[in-house]
């Protein structure tokens, strides 16, 4: 049923205009709609879109909110790293981050971060494996 649907991040601000700037002015984007109305501040990312809206319950959520799939995960992490985006260490059993970066067992590198709302967003790279074709 939902299958042939488009589906659209929704991601809660505890204050929606540090959200913005931090989207603006640490991720690069740029909105393509404010609601007048509520205040939802929607994004476009790779030809899909997500939203930011105010809600109380910002940063609660402990698992990935969001994450973007790019090329050369080390080059991103980078050039975040230089607009002061803090990656988060992990060092469970069976997940640990070396340089902010795990190896899945399939190979795919990941990376997390948190926005200024304190929402988990990951990065990753899928092993070169996975795509070539």
């Amino acid at each position: 049923m939902l299958s042939n649907h488009a589906i659209v991040p929704a991601l809660p601000a505890g204050d929606i205009d540090r959200a913005e700037a931090f989207y603006r002015d640490v991720l690069g984007f740029e909105p393509v709609e404010v609601s007048e109305l509520t205040g939802e501040v929607t994004y476009e990312s790779g030809g899909a879109i997500f939203i930011v809206y105010a809600s109380a319950g910002a940063g609660t959520n402990q698992a990935t909110a969001a994450a973007w799939r790019v090329p050369d995960l080390r080059a991103v992490v980078s050039a975040l790293r230089e607009r002061g985006v803090v990656f988060e260490e992990y060092d469970f059993e069976t997940l640990k981050t070396v340089d902010s970066i795990a190896v899945m067992p399939d190979g795919t590198q990941v990376a997390w971060f948190k926005d200024s709302e304190g929402n988990i967003l990951g990065i990753d790279q899928l092993p070169s494996s996975m795509t070539e074709s």
